[in-house]
């Protein structure tokens, strides 16, 4: 479980809200629950509480002993993880007939990543293979004391963890140990060669010693994500009265770097904010002021029908060279359509950058759980 901290009083907001700039760390390549992490050099556990397998029967543990096993704790929605995806197919895909076996374990962040309908279709949509795991009550997670999404854990064939890396990154790294370890297993490897691809580099302005100008730590929705110390993401203080609410709110107008502003009635649900009524006129949003490349959003909608999200980007429509793979933009608009619960790659500029963004829907479906951004010349 994450180390929270609760806040006492409502007026102590403005002074936790200077705190949670003063902690923010650049560039994060992974979405970090507090703790320690599992050992190199012990037995790995078995997968624990598995709620279904997708791509595979049920394994265990024991049935894998003699493979080399990638076990990969990801979530669908996760930017860290999505990022992560073409290294792993590759890897399946050179080496998993010489006893590589890949196991995603799936372990959700979110309440609608438990369904397994939208594993399913995420897998499908990614392309993902190898055997996935539904770890739904974390069971997994707890067994190999994991604090991260995405996390590898490289396991020989007498079942020892033999290395372990948190966060995107370390490709190459990770290959390597990857082919150390089947090499110790007796395979041959002198006819497959390791992937030549480069290592994705964030822009460097992304790690600005101005926090205005550093690359947007990823902001949450929800109550319980925003009540503790790290959180804190939204500003006006009426939210923090407590969860479960429709709340008026007004914008402030002026906007720091790494928070989220509304305008209009929202419903502080535990893992999202929602519109809290129908409009006709996009009079509601969500704003922001970013630093970044890239700018994704996890929405959900439960069973509502599909509806669009209208963007904008310092007062106008995104232009195309502007635009995420999920926007349309006309000469009027620019906008998405909502239609299943994942992630939406809503901007993608041309280089890092520094603007304000507002998202507005004229739906009361319309729930946002996450901002996350990127810094890298290509991918969400």
């Amino acid at each position: 479980m994450a180390l929270r901290f609760r806040l006492p009083h409502l007026p102590l907001i403005p002074v936790l809200l200077t705190v949670a700039l003063g902690l923010l760390v650049a560039c994060t390549s992974a979405s970090v629950l507090a703790g320690p992490a599992g050992k190199v050099g012990s037995p790995a556990p078995e997968f624990e509480g598995i709620a279904n397998w997708i791509n595979s029967e049920p394994l265990t543990m024991k049935e894998l002993r003699g493979k080399v096993v990638l076990i990969d704790f990801w979530t669908y929605t996760c930017v860290n993880c999505i990022r992560t995806m073409p290294y792993l197919k590759e890897w399946h895909d050179r080496y998993a007939d010489k006893g590589l076996v890949i196991v995603g374990v799936h372990s959700p962040e979110f309440e609608f990543e438990k369904l397994t309908g939208n594993v399913v279709e995420s897998a499908q949509d990614f392309g993902l293979s190898y055997p996935i795991a539904q770890d739904n009550d974390m069971g997994t997670w707890r067994a190999y004391d994991n604090r991260a999404w995405p996390a590898k854990y490289l396991v020989d064939k007498d079942g020892i963890i033999r290395y372990i890396h948190l966060g995107e990154g370390a490709y190459q790294e990770t290959e390597m140990e990857i082919r150390r370890t089947l090499t110790a297993a007796g395979v041959d490897l002198s006819g497959v060669l390791p992937i030549s691809a480069e290592e994705p580099r964030p822009d460097p302005a992304a790690r600005d010693r101005d926090l205005g100008k550093r690359l947007t730590r990823e902001i949450y929705g929800g109550f319980r994500r925003n009540n503790n110390r790290n959180g804190l993401y939204v500003t006006q203080g009426t939210y923090y009265e407590g969860p479960g609410r429709v709340v008026d709110y007004v914008d402030p107008g002026d906007h720091d770097n790494h928070f989220v502003y509304l305008q209009g009635p929202w419903f502080n649900g535990l893992e999202e904010l929602r519109h809290g009524r129908k409009t006709e006129a996009y009079e509601d949003y969500l704003a922001l002021r970013f630093s970044a490349i890239t700018v994704n959003a996890v929405i959900n909608a439960d069973d509502a029908p599909p509806f669009q999200v209208q963007v904008t980007i310092d007062g106008r429509p995104l232009r195309p060279d502007e635009a995420g793979p999920d926007v349309v933009v006309t000469e009027e608009a620019s906008f998405f359509t909502v239609d299943e619960p994942r992630l939406y790659e809503v901007v993608a500029l041309p280089g890092y950058s520094s603007h304000e963004l507002r998202l507005s829907s004229n739906s009361e479906d319309f729930a946002l759980f996450a901002f996350t951004f990127g810094a890298y010349e290509e991918g969400p």
